[in-house]
């Protein structure tokens, strides 16, 4: 069996850990338990941050915040922080128009005789991207779980 490096475990770990708990924090905001929000994008935390998090951590801990590798991780982690929260949230917000839209053509197809409208199958998934505190929710439990795996190789 291949052996992989401790900041991969790291940074796998915490994306694991912010999905697992998807199901916590969708059941405090839904009421409701369910498991689909652990396959799923988007929610609290954020599983990219935090996993990006975690790696940037771990590597600042065993390398040094001066160090080349830290840089690139602390960079690409930015990145992806940036891009969860920005591009990737306006993707949703914009499939969540466009499947309000198609709904209110099929009701509106429904009132007029001579309109047609064939209706999209699946609708868009809307949960793309991450609010803010989603992010740093990530970022945080990340850090948390870089730190920790740093200490446990310590010993």
């Amino acid at each position: 069996m291949m052996n992989m490096n401790r900041g991969v475990w790291t940074a796998l770990s915490g994306i694991g850990i912010a999905q697992g708990l998807k199901i916590f924090t969708n059941k405090k905001a839904n009421g409701v338990w369910d498991w689909r929000p652990i396959f799923q994008t988007g929610g609290m935390p954020s599983s990219h941050s935090a996993g990006v998090s975690a790696l940037a951590t771990y590597v600042a801990t065993k390398k040094g915040w001066n160090s080349t590798d830290s840089a690139l991780a602390i960079i690409f982690g930015i990145i992806v922080m940036y891009d969860a929260q920005g591009i990737r949230r306006q993707t949703g917000e914009i499939a969540k128009i466009v499947n309000d839209l198609d709904a209110n053509i099929e009701t509106l197809s429904g009132q007029m005789p001579g309109l047609f409208h064939v209706k999209q199958e699946k609708e868009l998934n809307e949960l793309l991207g991450h609010q803010p505190a989603e992010v740093l929710g990530g970022a945080l439990l990340g850090i948390v779980i870089g730190l920790f795996s740093s200490c446990l190789e310590e010993r």
